[in-house]
């Protein structure tokens, strides 16, 4: 009889208990459906013109064609939990990379929407070498924008502190339960206690903003480029991502590799950026295999699995300065010269210089050999007097003594050739009385050869006749003038 009280009584107690659970998992379901998504949310891209901020967030919106503006613009894009059915805007500002328009950076980011607001960094894989620059340059800008904030003590250190919980409280995918319903999600966020959190890691968040960032690698397709055109290996692209995961480390930030071109970590990212701003689910570990499609969430990283990197780096070390080892190509450097301001002339000036260059190049062709050649060969020089249409620039040909001597050689050459080609004698005959007359035969076999040869000698030496006295008349010429 004891027995059987003892197990209605123990059936009852286990069922209060089950009821008590259903009843506190129901609750919580009642409570995140009642929930809705916040429509003050906001996220702030920065980064050098050309990085690729306003392509990727039209990539992120599902916008084909992409209109750059100017100056700040604004964007927002459509978010949907599938399990509360439910939707909100989330509004994008960018700000142009020119240093000119920073102060525009107090519309975007003010004391109302401190901590309400995501930060994207972008830089470009077709510009490896200048992320040290921009990086810094842009985290330089954004500490002192905050700094000139009008927050209070307390605000900023609830800032910085909820976001070391944040990295400290990072936990690996892997749950029995579907990590995204309502009830999971809320365990993920609120199962850690204060006491259980890790202390962090080595290294990180040694820069403390207060802000959630995220670093975005845009355009990776064109490492193929780097690899072709610039010689770039496995082990400079190994150098850049230990450093800019290191980078990421210092600021607790997160890192996402991105091609638009490529559709790679384009969803992935538009997913963590839901995950980190509305609690959204979001089940990608790490990845970092893949040197092209990197994503490193906040809070998994640390400087022993940055070492990994390091085995790979033979012809540089993880403590070289990193522009000693990406450093900007040569042709990249002489742009500037290619871009100087060519000093036009004055049209006068450049007219009459031309005229005094036509006037000498006309005496120096009016006295040049072939034009003396030509004028032997029947052609009358044109002289002040002479008729027909004469050139602008009046050439002087004086007669010279070997002009007459020049006609009646270059007669006698031509006959000569004329003559040996139809067979009879080039030169006058040899008188029968004449020296060697009879003691050099002709006979049918030697007398072409023998004329060849004659031809050839007559006018070699009628061609240095030629020249010399054409060199003569030059010189006679200008000395006359």
């Amino acid at each position: 009889m004891r027995h059987k009280e003892r197990s209605l009584f123990e059936e009852f107690c286990i069922g209060d208990t089950v009821t008590s659970d259903k009843s506190a998992i129901l609750s919580e379901v009642q409570k995140q459906g009642s929930t809705k998504l916040p429509s003050n949310k906001s996220v702030l891209v920065l980064g050098d013109n050309a990085t690729g901020k306003t392509t990727l967030i039209a990539k992120l919106q599902g916008v084909e064609d992409p209109k750059k503006g100017s100056g700040l613009e604004y964007a927002y894009i459509d978010v949907k939990d599938e399990y509360r059915d439910d939707t909100t805007r989330l509004g994008v500002w960018i700000l142009d990379g020119d240093p000119g328009h920073t102060n525009l950076l107090r519309y975007a980011l003010n004391e109302t929407n401190f901590e309400h607001t995501l930060v994207i960094l972008t830089v470009s894989m077709t510009e490896p070498w200048a992320w040290l620059e921009q990086l810094n340059h842009w985290i330089k800008v954004l500490s002192e924008h905050i700094e000139s904030l009008k927050l209070e003590p307390q605000e900023k250190q609830e800032a910085r502190q909820r976001l070391i919980t944040s990295w400290q409280s990072y936990c690996e995918v892997g749950d029995d339960l579907d990590p995204g319903s309502p009830v999971k999600r809320t365990m993920r966020n609120n199962s850690v206690d204060d006491d259980d959190l890790l202390p962090l890691t080595e290294g990180a968040l040694t820069t403390n903003l207060g802000l959630d960032i995220v670093v975005v690698v845009t355009k990776t397709d064109y490492m193929t480029t780097l690899e072709k055109e610039y010689d770039y290996r496995d082990e400079h692209f190994d150098f850049i991502q230990q450093w800019i995961r290191r980078f990421c480390l210092q600021h607790g930030t997160s890192l996402f590799y991105t091609s638009v071109k490529e559709d790679k970590n384009c969803d992935l990212l538009y997913k963590y950026l839901t995950h980190r701003i509305y609690g959204l689910p979001f089940r990608t570990p790490a990845l970092f295999v893949e040197k092209d499609a990197v994503l490193i969430p906040a809070g998994w990283d640390s400087l022993k699995k940055i070492s990994i990197l390091y085995e790979n780096m033979q012809s540089c070390k993880a403590e070289d300065y990193y522009t000693d080892i990406i450093s900007p190509p040569q042709s990249r450097k002489t742009v500037a010269n290619r871009e100087i301001e060519v000093q036009t002339e004055d049209e006068q000036t450049f007219l009459s210089r031309q005229q005094e260059i036509l006037k000498q190049g006309g005496q120096m062709r009016g006295e040049s050999p072939l034009r003396t050649q030509g004028s032997n060969k029947g052609m009358q020089p044109r002289t002040p007097g002479s008729g027909g249409q004469g050139s602008p620039i009046k050439v002087n040909v004086k007669p010279t003594p070997a002009t007459p001597g020049n006609e009646g050689v270059l007669a006698n050459f031509f006959n000569s050739l004329l003559h040996k080609k139809s067979g009879s004698p080039a030169t006058p005959a040899t008188p029968p009385n004449a020296p060697n007359a009879a003691s050099t035969p002709r006979t049918n076999g030697t007398d072409g050869a023998i004329d060849k040869l004659a031809v050839r000698s007559d006018a070699a030496a009628e061609l240095d006749r030629l020249t010399r006295s054409a060199k003569k008349e030059m010189d006679y010429s200008q000395s006359e003038c």
